[in-house]
């Protein structure tokens, strides 16, 4: 049941290897201008030579954390921003490396996390700085939010020039038992892949990385960091796995 429902929700928002969509927060809400100076806009070069978008936020000053499905041949990184028509004024950075999850594959979601190595390091500003991973196995945390730029209408529509946010509701869910899962009419639109799930007052931690929308059970999944941490620690720390 959880893999089959997995593959649906892959199959809804991409195209094998070749086709990934970030969508804005539907229900949401537009931000505070530089109110989450750890987001990133991953502008990408994919496969067949188009340019897509993911999400993304910042870990340390040369890391960011995204989606392994968002993995892709060239990308771009924005780093400060807020309206995307003002892009120039934000930091650009390239990747030197990629590390999507060595068990991800496009045939089943689990694993569906990457971390990006920056070919420089981030200048820490007013606009650009880190935000904490919950490391702990948080079962059922409360206040959550997630944010992004793109559709702000699931089905149709463009990618919005400012970055927009919004508060979901986690729930218990059979198929969510590895993760966590929000429904509601506030959520993670048409894509918003490699997103971050904050939870917490104040200036929050990242509980989650958004993945996945299954238009059947309107169930959004995110793939939980605390699931991770010997993963994220080996790269981060080590740089034991090779790069793509």
């Amino acid at each position: 049941m959880f893999l089959s429902l997995r593959l649906l929700l892959l199959a809804l928002w991409l195209t094998l290897h070749g086709r990934v969509e970030t969508g804005t927060v539907v229900g949401g809400h537009k931000a505070a201008p530089h109110s989450r100076p750890y987001m990133a806009l991953l502008e990408m070069t994919t496969a067949d030579g188009k340019t897509q978008h993911c999400g993304g936020f910042l870990l340390t000053e040369d890391f960011v954390m995204t989606a392994a499905h968002c993995n892709a041949s060239n990308y771009t990184v924005y780093l400060g921003l807020d309206n995307y028509r003002n892009r120039a004024e934000a930091q650009k950075l390239s990747v030197k490396k990629s590390y999507p999850h060595e068990e991800f594959n496009f045939n089943d979601v689990k694993h569906d996390i990457m971390l990006l190595q920056l070919s420089t390091n981030a200048e820490f500003t007013r606009t650009v700085s880190p935000i904490d991973l919950e490391r702990a196995d948080v079962p059922d945390p409360r206040s959550c939010a997630v944010a992004g730029w793109g559709k702000t209408n699931r089905d149709k529509g463009h990618m919005s020039h400012v970055l927009r946010e919004g508060n979901v509701k986690l729930i218990d869910a059979a198929e969510c038992a590895e993760d966590y899962c929000s429904s509601g009419a506030t959520a993670p639109g048409g894509g918003d892949s490699g997103g971050p799930l904050v939870c917490g007052n104040g200036a929050g931690k990242v509980y989650g990385v958004i993945s996945a929308y299954n238009s059947h059970s309107k169930i959004n999944y995110y793939i939980k960091i605390s699931n991770y941490n010997k993963w994220i620690d080996s790269i981060m720390k080590n740089g034991s796995q090779s790069g793509i």
